[in-house]
C-alpha cells in the first residue's frame, strides 16, 4: 500500500508520509530553467511532456512520498471558456465573466480543451520513480473558484463591493463548477491519481453564517463523488474558522490545516487523519529552527495519522537545501 493509503486508509499512526504543496515549482532551479523558455503559464500546464517533467523533479531530487502533479486550479475556468492569464508579480487575471459562453461548454469541448493534464497523470503514475508513492490529482473548491471567476483576480485585498450583488449568476456558477469539477476529477483519476486534495484557498473569507451554501454543501458534493471512486480525499479549507465543524460535517477522508491554527487542539478535536501545517516560512530561516518546528508538529501528531506538509504551498525564495533537510528530519523521527 502507498504511504498515504497507509495513513489515510489504514490511519496508521507509524509512519509519517511528507510531501509538499507547490513542490512541482519555482523554488527549484530546474523549473525556473523550463520556465524561461515558455513564459505563458497556461500553456505549460497543458504541455503533458514538460508539466509530467517538472511533476517528477523533486521525486527525483527528494525522498517525497507523492508526486501533485503540475496545473493548476484555474485551469477549470479556463476549460470553461473564460480567459485566464498569469501576469508576473502579479497572478492570475481573469476576463469578465460570460455566462452565455460557460453554458454553451458542453463535457467534451472541457475535457478536450484540458485534456493534457489527463495525459501528465497518466504518465506520472505510470513512471517508475513513482511506482511505490502516491499520484495526486487536485481541483478548487467550488468557493474558491467562484471567487476568481468573479472577483477576476486574486482578492488578497478583499472581494469586489458588489462580489454577491447577482444572486442569479452565483447559483448558475455554482451549479457549473459542481458539474465540470466532476468532471475533471473523473478524468484525473481515471487517468492514475490515487489521491485527490480540494483547495479551498479562500475559505477565510467567509462569514460563518455563508459556510453552508459557499463551504459545506459544494464540499459535500465533491467529497461524496470522489468517495464513490474509493479514492481518498484531503480537503483544505484555509483559514477556515472551525476545522473540527468543516470535518463533521464535510465528511473528508483527511483535512490539510493551515500555520495560523493551533495544532494541538486539532490533535485533540479533530478525529480525521491531519495533514500539513508547518508555515512555510519556517524554510526561510536555517536548519536548527526549521528541525525544532518540524518535530514540534511530529510530536503533537505522533499518535494520530499524521501527514507531513505545510500550511500552504512552498515559497518561491525557498533553498533547495532546506526542503532537502525537512525531508531527513520528517524520515528520521
Amino acid at each position: 500500500m502507498t504511504p498515504l493509503h497507509e495513513v489515510i486508509i489504514n490511519k496508521k499512526t507509524t509512519i509519517n508520509p511528507i510531501w509538499i504543496m507547490r513542490q512541482a515549482g519555482r523554488y527549484l532551479p530546474e523549473f525556473r530553467e523550463i520556465r524561461k523558455k515558455n513564459p505563458n503559464f497556461i500553456e505549460l500546464c497543458l504541455n503533458e511532456k514538460l508539466s509530467s517533467e517538472i511533476t517528477l523533479q523533486p521525486i527525483k531530487r527528494f525522498n517525497l512520498d507523492a508526486a501533485i502533479i503540475f496545473s493548476d486550479i484555474l485551469m477549470l475556468p479556463y476549460g470553461l471558456n473564460q480567459k485566464v492569464e498569469f501576469k508576473k508579480n502579479f497572478g492570475p487575471i481573469l476576463e469578465p465573466l460570460q455566462l452565455d459562453r460557460v453554458l454553451k461548454t458542453n463535457e467534451e469541448n472541457f475535457v478536450n480543451k484540458i485534456n493534457p493534464i489527463y495525459k501528465a497523470i497518466n504518465h506520472v503514475s505510470k513512471n517508475r520513480l513513482v511506482e511505490d508513492k502516491n499520484t495526486i490529482g487536485f481541483v478548487g473548491a467550488p468557493w474558491t473558484l467562484l471567487v476568481y471567476m468573479i472577483n477576476l483576480h486574486s482578492p488578497k485585498k478583499g472581494l469586489k463591493e458588489d462580489f454577491f450583488k447577482d444572486n442569479y449568476l452565483i447559483k448558475n456558477i455554482l451549479q457549473i463548477i459542481d458539474k465540470f469539477l466532476k468532471i475533471h476529477l473523473k478524468n484525473q483519476i481515471q487517468n492514475g491519481a490515487n489521491v485527490i486534495q480540494i483547495f479551498d484557498s479562500w475559505a477565510g473569507l467567509l462569514e460563518e453564517k455563508d459556510y453552508q451554501n459557499y463551504i459545506y454543501d459544494p464540499s459535500i458534493s465533491l467529497v461524496n463523488y470522489v468517495k464513490s471512486f474509493n479514492v481518498p480525499v484531503i480537503c483544505f479549507p484555509r483559514e477556515i474558522k472551525n476545522y473540527q465543524k468543516f470535518c463533521e460535517i464535510v465528511k473528508p477522508d483527511a483535512v490539510n490545516i493551515d500555520y495560523n491554527v493551533d495544532p494541538l487542539t486539532i490533535s485533540k478535536t479533530i478525529k480525521i487523519p491531519v495533514q500539513g501545517g508547518l508555515d512555510p516560512k519556517i524554510l526561510l530561516t536555517d536548519k536548527e529552527i526549521l528541525e525544532k518546528e518540524t518535530i514540534k508538529y511530529l510530536d503533537i501528531f505522533k499518535d494520530h495519522p499524521y501527514i507531513f506538509n505545510l500550511g500552504h504551498g512552498i515559497l518561491p525564495e525557498t533553498k533547495p537545501e532546506m526542503l532537502e533537510h525537512l525531508v531527513k528530519v520528517v524520515k528520521n523521527y
